[in-house]
C-alpha cells in the first residue's frame, strides 16, 4: 500500500477542516478525526486481497480513482474523489460504489466497521 496506509499517515494527510462524502451516509462528515474515522474504516472494510485501482485520472487539484474489489461474493466497483488544497492535503473526498447491493454491502460492513473503532 502506499503512503496514508496507516491511520496516523492518512491523517498528516488530510486537512483540519477535510469533508468526506460515502456513498452511504446522506451528509458530509467534516473535520480531520471523522474523515479520518471513515476512511481507515474503509480501508479496513474495502481493502481485502481482491481490492485493486483500475484506473487513475488526474487533474490540477483533483484526482479520480476507479476501484474494484469483492465482498462476501458481490463485485464492488467504485471510484475515490479526491481534492486537495495548495499545500497538496485532502480538503475533499468522495467515495461513489456500485451496484446498489455492492452500496447494501458497504453499508452493513462500514456499520460494523465504525462500531468496532467506538469501542
Amino acid at each position: 500500500m502506499s503512503s496514508g496506509s496507516k491511520p496516523e499517515d492518512l491523517g498528516a494527510l488530510l486537512h483540519e477542516e477535510a469533508v468526506f462524502h460515502s456513498p452511504v451516509v446522506h451528509t458530509p462528515q467534516r473535520g480531520r478525526p471523522i474523515v479520518l474515522a471513515y476512511l481507515t474504516a474503509a480501508g479496513q472494510t474495502l481493502g481485502n486481497d481482491s481490492f485493486r485501482y483500475l484506473r487513475e485520472v488526474v487533474g490540477e487539484d483533483t484526482v479520480v480513482l476507479e476501484f474494484a474489489t469483492e465482498m462476501d461474493g458481490i463485485q464492488i466497483n467504485g471510484i475515490d474523489m479526491i481534492t486537495f488544497d495548495a499545500d497538496g492535503l485532502i480538503t475533499d473526498f468522495k467515495v461513489m460504489v456500485r451496484p446498489l447491493k455492492a452500496v447494501n454491502k458497504v453499508w452493513e460492513m462500514m456499520a460494523a466497521q465504525l462500531e468496532r473503532q467506538k469501542s
